[in-house]
């Protein structure tokens, strides 16, 4: 499914060179991410979508098996408890291809990640001390 050989320039480009369930599946963790990150920008990282509000938040991929879901190492374990019923290493998560995605757990994660990268981003700034 996935040829990593292919550049994209948009997220719109790599979603559409998949079936159209996969495409369905796409869209709706896009809209997942969008919706809990609102003021994220939307680019390709690494040949795959990402989002990205003040530092990297998100990046996502499909595969033959699963779709790939990458909140950093601090997303997984932040949520380890409710991810361990998925494949995945650390900052890694791999959703069935074949099973609903879990788009309100999807969504807390990358909540989280925009808290964990705005306070950050406020600590580097010199506004917090």
């Amino acid at each position: 499914m996935k040829n990593n050989k292919v550049g994209f320039g948009s997220t719109d480009e790599y979603i559409a060179m998949f079936p159209d369930d996969i495409q369905k599946t796409l869209e709706g963790l896009r809209a997942a991410i969008k919706a809990a990150a609102p003021g994220a920008e939307e680019k390709i990282s690494y040949q795959m979508p990402a989002f990205a509000l003040k530092g990297n938040l998100v990046y996502f991929a499909a595969f033959k098996n699963h779709i790939g879901f990458y909140p950093t190492s601090s997303g997984t374990e932040a949520f380890k408890k409710e991810l361990s019923i998925y494949e995945g290493s650390k900052g890694t998560v791999r959703f069935p291809i074949d099973k609903p995605l879990p788009l309100k757990l999807i969504s807390r994660i990358v909540k989280f990640r925009v808290a964990e990268n705005l306070k950050k981003a406020e600590i580097k700034s010199g506004k917090r001390k």
